[in-house]
């Protein structure tokens, strides 16, 4: 899967938006990966580019050695995405095998029940299910077609904590098929956990790529708190190692990527009140990445 310098612009209220500005992306067979962006960052049409529900203005986009329209009528895509209605007075099973039925390679029913973790839910009308489980059956008709490649935006978007632990414990069984996912998220810890890549967008850009630890020591993978104790904050930024600098109620917090030699640096100025050493989050680094402070410059990390 391979986006190359992609770029789509949509016309809004008199002015061109740019909601994907020359993506370069390139997703291995067998990848779990995720697209960690706000809400507005570009996952969406990113996603609909890859399956071919939008064309770019420039740049190109391969699914699995094809045009991603060509994928999709294959069966080798599966996909779930925000917006969609459960079918009233069907049950779960004659869903999914009317949906099976349309793949020229169908996964067994039963398989597909049992993936998505609706085995006992089978005879149920959709209409009459949980949150949750409605969306495991969004779940279930993306792999009806036993797809190489599953697609999901936002999947646990208005899940419930109970609801969304069971939907990614029956996405990781799909992914333990040797089979690709790719997921769109703002859930910082769901992409920790479920991905082996984060890829950060935001305004349309790739910022970061690569795990949640290399993202976390490309942001500033530490963090150096100490009390100011009246001292002003200026020049603290110059400090060895320092990346970014907050200040919150007369402690400064100093993002870095050398803390020793942060620290060592506090010691000889008599800055040392205080101090404490944490590793940075995914947070901090996502944070980071996104400021406003950091939209003006190239701050794309490639940290694979």
């Amino acid at each position: 899967m391979c986006f190359a310098a992609a770029v789509k612009t949509f016309g809004r209220a008199g002015r061109t938006v740019r909601a994907v500005d020359g993506i370069d992306l390139t997703i291995e067979r067998g990848e779990t990966v995720a697209l960690l962006g706000r809400n507005g960052a570009g996952k969406s049409t990113t996603i609909g580019l890859l399956l071919g529900l939008d064309t770019p203005d420039s740049g190109t986009v391969r699914l699995l050695g094809r045009t991603p329209d060509r994928a999709v009528r294959a069966g080798l895509v599966g996909a779930m995405l925000q917006e969609g209605r459960p079918i009233p007075r069907v049950t779960v099973r004659e869903l999914i095998t009317f949906v099976a039925s349309t793949y020229p390679r169908p996964l067994p029913v039963d398989e597909a029940l049992a993936l998505a973790g609706m085995t006992a839910f089978a005879d149920r009308r959709i209409d009459k299910l949980s949150g949750g489980q409605t969306q495991r059956v969004r779940f279930a008709v993306a792999l009806a077609g036993d797809p190489e490649l599953i697609v999901l935006d936002e999947p646990t978007a208005a899940l419930d904590v109970e609801a969304r632990r069971a939907f990614w414990d029956s996405m990781r069984s799909f992914a333990r098929r040797g089979n690709t996912v790719l997921f769109s998220t703002h859930h910082l810890e769901e992409a920790d956990e479920n991905a082996d890549r984060i890829v950060v967008v935001d305004r349309g850009r790739i910022l970061a790529d690569g795990t949640g630890d290399t993202i976390r020591r490309a942001a500033g993978g530490s963090l150096v708190s100490v009390d100011l104790a009246d001292r002003p904050a200026d020049g603290l930024e110059l400090l060895p190692g320092v990346v970014g600098v907050d200040v919150r109620g007369g402690r400064a917090l100093l993002r870095t990527d050398d803390p020793d030699a942060t620290v060592v640096e506090l010691a000889r100025i008599g800055a040392v009140r205080g101090i404490r050493v944490d590793g940075g989050t995914l947070e901090d680094a996502f944070l980071a990445l996104t400021s406003p402070e950091a939209a003006g410059t190239d701050t794309k990390e490639s940290v694979r």
